[in-house]
């Protein structure tokens, strides 16, 4: 807590220093163009030209060179211009909103808690697990599975929670732990195929084909892996490979479920 203070200090201290030194430069840019010695160069450089001492083309040159620097005068008395009273406004104002926020911390904050350990805001966590986050699941059974590494079980749970914590790539890691621990978990196949396909943004590449592959190959019910195989097969142009894959699928689902008409309109559109 002391360190959260000094860097708190420091950031306060910093945030002044620019402010002022900003302040500081623009209050020192005041009076930088003489405006009235270019008015005069315009009146002398006509009288130039009515004695013919400067001829058409000079005198229209050395008007417009002289005009653009009248211009640029103008635009700089547009400038904010920081005064020095200024400086004691500005602060004032970040004393203020450090003395504001350090209040509100004292009202509303828990002054002089201890931090606590991450290892002990997980054990907090596992105390109640039916009212976790996803990503708080997650961190309870990764650490179930530091104790229990070979606890398939443990596994399978921790790449769901990963996969719904968002985390695919987790998650798939966690599943080519499980099916290593037990080769013939059709379920463990089919969700590494899931997490790996998420993982590539939605594409069926060759390690998750093959998961969904392995997934049928051990439970021929595994009714995602055959969703997913019938889309990589339509994405490769084979037809028949979907229909076989999508059949079983479209069986399953209810008549009235979207999902079968969608199925088989794709496969419709796909027809040679």
């Amino acid at each position: 807590m002391t360190i959260f203070w000094i860097m708190t200090a420091m950031a306060t201290a910093l945030a002044g220093l620019v402010v002022l030194s900003s302040a500081r430069r623009g209050a020192g840019a005041e009076g930088a163009v003489d405006r009235e010695a270019g008015a005069r160069e315009l009146v002398e450089l006509d009288r130039l030209k009515a004695r013919g001492l400067l001829d058409e083309a000079g005198w229209t040159a050395a008007r417009a060179e002289a005009g653009r620097r009248l211009l640029a005068a103008r635009r700089a008395d547009l400038r904010p211009v920081a005064r020095a009273a200024d400086r004691i406004w500005v602060l004032g104002g970040l004393g203020l909103t450090a003395a504001t926020a350090l209040g509100l911390y004292v009202v509303l904050g828990v002054p002089g808690m201890k931090d606590q350990a991450y290892e002990a805001r997980v054990r907090q966590w596992a105390a109640t697990p039916e009212s976790l986050e996803p990503a708080q699941v997650a961190a309870v059974m990764t650490q179930v599975v530091k104790d229990r590494p070979g606890d398939r079980l443990a596994l399978t749970m921790l790449g769901a929670a990963r996969f719904e914590a968002g985390d695919p790539i987790g998650a798939a890691s966690a599943f080519r732990r499980a099916v290593a621990i037990q080769p013939d978990d059709a379920r463990s196949w089919a969700r590494l195929g899931e997490s790996l396909v998420r993982a590539n943004n939605g594409a069926v590449d060759g390690d998750a084909e093959a998961a969904f592959r392995q997934a049928i190959k051990l439970d021929p019910d595994q009714l995602g892996a055959r969703f997913f195989l019938g889309e990589a097969a339509l994405a490769r142009g084979d037809r028949a490979e979907a229909l076989t894959l999508w059949t079983p699928l479209i069986a399953a689902l209810d008549p009235d479920d979207p999902r079968r008409a969608d199925l088989q309109r794709r496969l419709a559109e796909a027809a040679p």
